[in-house]
């Protein structure tokens, strides 16, 4: 497989046919570079799994545009989550919840949970509006340092992944921080 770097702008468009072909595709987040499938297609989520050289048991936070989009793949959402929504989200903040039926086994690594994610990178953004909630974790090899820009997820990914949205450098640099509000204390 080749691998091409697209300018996020110009590469929206392909990225996105991509995606609703069944492929991957890496995108910047405000975190880190995301490695993103259908969140709904479990065999485009395999291929990360493939790609990474990842685990099967190590589940995949779910990216998302709206809030109002966490109920497609979550279920019985807490009024926790909407308070922290609308103080913390779009943003580096991943929250666990309750798992829909519409997420596939393989992305939850068979839980009943799924973590939730609404990025605030504006191509991040764009793409999960235009195509549908993304699976996606950082664009590495697993246990690879997570990458912060296009140059980074070709280096590791080269040949793995059919495309690569350069939206420059990501401000933040490390993963989000994970809250679980699936017991009655959060974690």
């Amino acid at each position: 497989m080749v691998t091409r770097i697209l300018d996020a702008e110009k590469g929206l468009d392909e990225a996105i046919s991509l995606l609703k072909a069944g492929e991957l595709v890496a995108f910047p987040t405000e975190t880190v570079y995301g490695l993103g499938a259908d969140a709904f297609n479990g065999d485009a989520v395999k291929k990360i799994f493939e790609a990474k050289g990842r685990p099967q048991d190590n589940p995949l936070i779910v990216h998302i545009a709206s809030v109002e989009q966490a109920a497609e793949v979550a279920r019985d959402i807490p009024e926790g989550f909407y308070i922290l929504a609308r103080e913390f989200m779009p943003g580096p903040l991943t929250v666990v919840l309750p798992k829909s039926d519409a997420v596939p086994g393989v992305v939850t690594a068979g839980g009943d949970t799924v973590a939730v994610r609404m990025p605030s990178h504006p191509v991040a953004r764009r793409l999960i509006a235009a195509s549908m909630p993304l699976a996606a974790p950082s664009a590495n090899r697993s246990k690879h340092i997570s990458p912060t820009t296009a140059r980074h997820v070709l280096d590791d990914l080269d040949g793995r992944v059919p495309l690569i949205l350069d939206g420059g450098e990501c401000g933040v640099g490390i993963e989000s921080t994970v809250l679980d509000l699936t017991s009655a204390v959060p974690t």
